[in-house]
């Protein structure tokens, strides 16, 4: 049996987030800082400015696996939730405790998160 942990907002102000989160691409960086894009940009641009990162989607994570970078020539999506992560995390599967650390950064971002831990490939859920 798994547990899922969450955050939300019935508040008008909860809403108008995730209305805003569906219209633009949000990046979330090592020290939890959020970056938005209303535009669309490649992930080469976000790659450039930070040269020892690389980026990934919030989708693609699973415990026990290793991250999927985003290509570099690839369009952030409108909606998505993408996380910038040193180079050294490229090669290491996803631990727990580290995919608990990003949805925490993530949730003070971005206000809303939950960790599905139902199965065994746990998933780093943002809404």
């Amino acid at each position: 049996m798994g547990a899922c942990a969450s955050s939300t907002s019935n508040s008008k102000s909860g809403k108008a987030a995730s209305i805003k989160t569906r219209t633009s691409a949000k990046v979330v960086h090592i020290d939890g800082r959020v970056q938005e894009f209303r535009q669309p940009i490649q992930a080469k641009n976000i790659i450039s400015q930070n040269p020892n990162c690389f980026l990934c989607s919030s989708e693609s994570m699973s415990i026990g696996t290793c991250v999927p970078r985003v290509p570099d020539d690839e369009e952030l999506q409108p909606g998505q939730v993408y996380f910038l992560l040193p180079l050294s995390q490229s090669d290491k599967p996803l631990s727990l405790p580290e995919l608990c650390s990003l949805a925490i950064k993530a949730s003070s971002g971005l206000g809303k998160f939950s960790v599905d831990l139902s199965s065994s490939s746990s998933r780093l859920i943002l809404r």
